[in-house]
């Protein structure tokens, strides 16, 4: 969620301000320490109720907001109310059932993402494969370290859970403020968090103007696996997410593309396509360079449409800088190299989404202000989910429809009752 709001804070004020980030970094790291010393020595003063007094508030306001929502945005507010408002409850009561409870969930959650992170980077071998897996392992640790009951019979767990998060969020800070402060004069900030060697080496010597960007909208075009705009959930982790197989076992995964009217049209293919039958399709997951292939470029969505079909699902994302999109274009157009895992249609389209959304918040009213209300949006959650599992594994299409979706409803989002018109309003530099 961090990266998700420096990227929308841009590069200017983040690298402005880099100092400052920093020693919040050190901060929160100190913090995080002192909560998790406190529930593990024995003699707790931070009870774990207190906790419960941040979740609450924030259960709260996820269900009021779901009362002015609709749509998928009303679903993922009532589920999250719901969730914070459970587990808020359960943490005020801490009873000796309740802490097992909470125990047994934290450390199946660290458990199952563990395992996760690590097959997924040991099959992918995607870049930085192997800190993935010593994430995951890290991750193992503290889902063993949380299901076993010493040293305080799980009274700890609540505390020593959110010392433990604090901490590993903290060395996140500490980590971007350093790369931040090391990157080059003009660089985008968006080539920090995008895994593709091409990204990680772009920079900004393309005519942009940082003080009064030229805002436009930009669609994003998916071709879900499945065909259908709704895959049923018990379908949903695998048709949606990563391949739809048919009756005669050819696997789809389906396309993603980005449209920004009237020159940028960004849709990667291989040259040559690849083959997509079982046996063959698990030997080019791997996103090392010997699964590159020479890809190409579609023109236009017109084109496309008409030489196969109309996009499943269209996404408008709208307040995106225009120049940043066509500098970004530009330069990964340059090479049509082609990584099913790696540098695909997908992983195209969500680092053309970030460079677009670089600096969104620069020109409001209040910047920072508007990243601390983005805070309390599920959808900001939700994005920094599909990044997540982006990262470990692959971009997708149904990843990048998510990931565009959540995007919209953080930086153009409706107004309603519960968001007053003036948090909407921009400032003009």
């Amino acid at each position: 969620m961090i990266r998700i709001l420096f990227l929308f804070l841009g590069r200017e004020i983040i690298q402005r301000h880099w100092k400052t980030l920093f020693v919040i970094g050190v901060l929160w790291l100190l913090v995080g320490l002192a909560i998790l010393i406190d529930a593990l020595d024995g003699d707790t003063l931070l009870r774990p109720y207190v906790f419960a007094y941040f979740l609450v508030p924030e259960a709260a306001l996820s269900l009021l907001a779901a009362a002015g929502s609709e749509g998928t945005a009303r679903q993922m507010r009532i589920v999250q109310g719901i969730a914070l408002f459970a587990v808020g409850i359960l943490i005020y009561t801490s009873s000796a059932a309740s802490n097992f409870f909470l125990a047994m969930v934290f450390g199946l959650c660290f458990l199952v993402d563990g395992s996760m992170r690590i097959a997924s980077a040991w099959v992918v071998r995607y870049p930085r494969w192997k800190a993935g897996i010593a994430g995951g392992v890290l991750e193992l640790i503290l889902a063993v370290a949380t299901l076993q009951p010493w040293p305080t019979w799980y009274e700890g767990t609540v505390g020593a859970n959110v010392g433990a998060v604090i901490m590993l969020t903290s060395f996140g800070i500490i980590h971007v403020a350093l790369r931040i402060h090391s990157l080059e004069a003009g660089a985008p900030l968006s080539r920090l968090f995008g895994r593709s060697s091409l990204l990680s080496a772009m920079t900004a010597h393309h005519e942009t103007d940082e003080k009064n960007p030229k805002r436009g909208e930009l669609i994003v075009h998916v071709w879900t696996p499945t065909g259908t705009a709704m895959t049923p959930l018990r379908q949903r982790a695998i048709s949606r997410y990563i391949a739809a197989v048919d009756a005669n076992g050819v696997i789809s995964t389906g396309h993603a593309a980005l449209e920004l009217v009237p020159d940028v049209y960004i849709s990667h293919y291989p040259a040559v396509e690849i083959d997509r039958s079982p046996n063959e399709f698990s030997r080019t997951l791997r996103a090392t360079a010997d699964n590159n292939i020479e890809g190409r470029f579609l023109p236009d969505y017109k084109s496309e449409a008409a030489d196969w079909c109309e996009s499943t699902v269209q996404v408008v994302i709208n307040n995106i800088d225009e120049d940043k999109l066509r500098a970004f274009w530009k330069t990964y157009k340059a090479d049509n190299t082609y990584n099913l895992t790696n540098r695909n249609c997908s992983s195209a389209v969500a680092d053309a989404l970030d460079a677009a959304l670089e600096g969104v918040y620069r020109n409001k009213r209040w910047p920072v202000f508007s990243a601390f209300r983005a805070i309390v949006y599920p959808e900001l959650w939700a994005a920094s989910m599909m990044r997540k599992r982006a990262e470990t594994m692959a971009w997708t299409p149904g990843l990048v429809l998510d990931y565009a979706r959540a995007l919209s409803a953080i930086v153009d989002p409706k107004p309603g009752f519960w968001v007053p018109k003036i948090f909407l309003k921009t400032r003009s530099e």
